[in-house]
């Protein structure tokens, strides 16, 4: 299957990052340095994670984080590839078992539901909210312009503990309508999971806007 990618003018620009002691900093074609939205959103799940690393030891916990962390940038690799319809056969032959499984089980979702794309791994930035980042991929789903972005997990998700990931979704939305002027409100997040289907979670933009805008609040209060 091939997609239908649609260039944007307003989103012609590259964005140069360093990470630092306060998390990752985007510079911005203005000059200015802004936080990623993930930075800025690294608050909402710190201390479940300090627990769970408490709970399990270090050791393990770093092994458990660098096998999670290589399999989703693998997997982000080959849908990058997919959706540029730069995946061939041989391409496929050479990816990582544990990334293969997962891709396989997205491939049909992907082929019904995503139509023109506009954008992947796409850099957006807003000087109002002073935030950045890199969208996995803005694009059609069933029609709709939204923002998408790609998870991995090892069991199922309940929506209750992702409200990052609607956040996130919901930072990219508003910087790519100040970047553009198009209001996307469809946000969807695909998660795929070890030996189960994936899951598919769309919510509505204006739905996280207040959490989110606190959360951005909070982050430069604290780093001024």
């Amino acid at each position: 299957m091939n997609f239908n990618h649609v260039k944007l003018s307003e989103l012609n620009f590259d964005l140069e990052s360093e990470t630092t002691e306060r998390g990752r900093l985007y510079k911005t074609p203005g000059g200015n340095s802004y936080p990623s939205i993930t930075t800025v959103l690294s608050s909402y799940s710190k201390k479940a994670i300090l627990e769970w690393r408490q709970r399990v030891g270090e050791e393990t916990a770093n092994k458990i984080s660098a096998k999670a962390s290589g399999r989703g940038t693998r997997l982000h690799n080959v849908v990058e590839k997919y959706l540029l319809n730069e995946m061939t056969e041989m391409k496929m032959g050479s990816i990582m078992p544990d990334a293969k499984e997962l891709f396989v089980s997205l491939r049909p979702i992907l082929d019904e539901h995503v139509g023109d794309i506009y954008g992947i791994e796409q850099p957006l930035y807003s000087d109002r909210l002073k935030i950045a980042g890199r969208c996995d991929c803005i694009g059609e789903w069933n029609g709709e312009l939204s923002i998408i972005d790609w998870k991995t997990a090892s069991k199922q998700k309940e929506k209750r503990y992702i409200q990052n990931y609607f956040m996130q979704a919901a930072g990219y939305a508003e910087m790519f309508e100040e970047r553009t002027g198009r209001q996307i409100n469809n946000l969807v997040i695909v998660i795929a999971n070890d030996d189960l289907l994936p899951q598919i979670f769309i919510e509505k933009r204006q739905d996280y806007l207040k959490e989110l805008n606190r959360y951005i609040t909070e982050y430069h209060l604290t780093n001024k």
